[in-house]
């Protein structure tokens, strides 16, 4: 019997899902279930590196990120879905890890640099926020991941991993794998302003907005800019709506829509409505799970508990290997 080979992600807990996180990861984890071992997780100690003043909403999100999480499809029978806190060897291991991570490896941490200019109204002078990819290595390489699928811009991530688990490696001999950062296709799309999705923007949608609020979003979506009247052409190739026909639309609706507003024979406000009724149709089947599980508050409880015994076994047994290399 061939073995799958294992793959370990997570997500923190820092508010709902929208458009953006489901085809930036959510959708390609859904697909990886089939061929994959997969390990999950919500990583609520990782949102405290940046928002450590207020954790109040924390363990909401957290419950709010696993019904986003079984709405999208993951299923608990084919993936290992866990708290990161839950799990208490993450923390020693990212503690033993620390010790041998040289500081100028996360100093120049493309991620690091770029989120002190973006946050700069938050301090993030802490040792927590310099030293999150090494809790980020503890994460991954505790379950000796084969892999992590990220996008090209998040492969720095992995690499780091990989200098960590080769060094510890290096002092106490072989213990972890070096994973591979699995590259996964992440489509474009962009919020309704046509900035990125993103929920501190106010421009998203989100997995779990009802059809009218989706339609009250649509209708709100800016379209091509040089397109004053009905009666003028529009430029498809510069339309954020037109982008989301071709994630959502039928491929004849886009061809349709296309051609109809090269030829001004379509107005913006009637594409919208188009798009948005085939997103309201598109995100059904998601909907009518979190209703499922919505309504059944112990059952995503027990996947919660399953999931963190079952990560715990994993990670017990990683750390009696490190106590053993590192004869404490």
């Amino acid at each position: 019997m061939t073995t799958k080979k294992r793959i370990l992600s997570g997500m923190r807990p820092t508010g709902q899902l929208h458009l953006g996180n489901y085809h930036g990861a959510l959708e390609n984890w859904v697909k990886m279930q089939e061929d994959y071992d997969c390990f999950f997780f919500i990583a609520d100690w990782h949102a405290l590196t940046s928002d450590y003043e207020d954790p109040s909403r924390i363990a909401d999100y957290v419950k709010d990120m696993m019904l986003d999480w079984l709405s999208a499809g993951l299923s608990p029978e084919q993936s290992t879905l866990f708290v990161q806190s839950h799990v208490k060897e993450h923390a020693e291991l990212f503690l033993l890890l620390s010790m041998i991570t040289p500081v100028p490896w996360l100093e120049r941490n493309p991620t690091y640099k770029d989120q002190i200019v973006q946050l700069e109204k938050k301090d993030l002078s802490t040792f927590g926020f310099l030293g999150y990819p090494v809790l980020q290595a503890a994460d991954i390489i505790m379950y000796k991941a084969d892999g992590v699928p990220v996008g090209v811009d998040q492969v720095p991530h992995v690499e780091i991993t990989r200098e960590i688990a080769r060094r510890f490696n290096y002092f106490y001999g072989k213990v972890f794998p070096e994973p591979d950062a699995v590259l996964t296709p992440t489509p474009k799309i962009l919020g309704l302003d046509r900035r990125k999705m993103s929920k501190s923007y106010n421009n998203a949608i989100f997995l779990s907005d009802a059809p009218d609020e989706i339609r009250k979003k649509v209708s709100q979506m800016i379209t091509d800019p040089d397109r004053a009247r009905k009666s003028d052409p529009g430029n498809p190739v510069i339309c954020n709506v037109f982008d989301f026909h071709k994630l959502y639309s039928p491929g004849e609706t886009v061809q349709e829509v296309e051609g109809q507003c090269c030829s001004a024979g379509i107005g913006c406000v009637q594409c919208k409505k188009m798009m948005a009724e085939n997103l309201v149709e598109y995100l059904t089947p998601m909907r009518e799970r979190r209703i499922y599980y919505e309504s059944r508050p112990e059952t995503v409880a027990e996947i919660i508990v399953t999931g963190g015994d079952k990560a715990r076994r994993v990670s017990q047994a990683t750390m009696e290997e490190v106590r053993s290399a590192i004869r404490i």
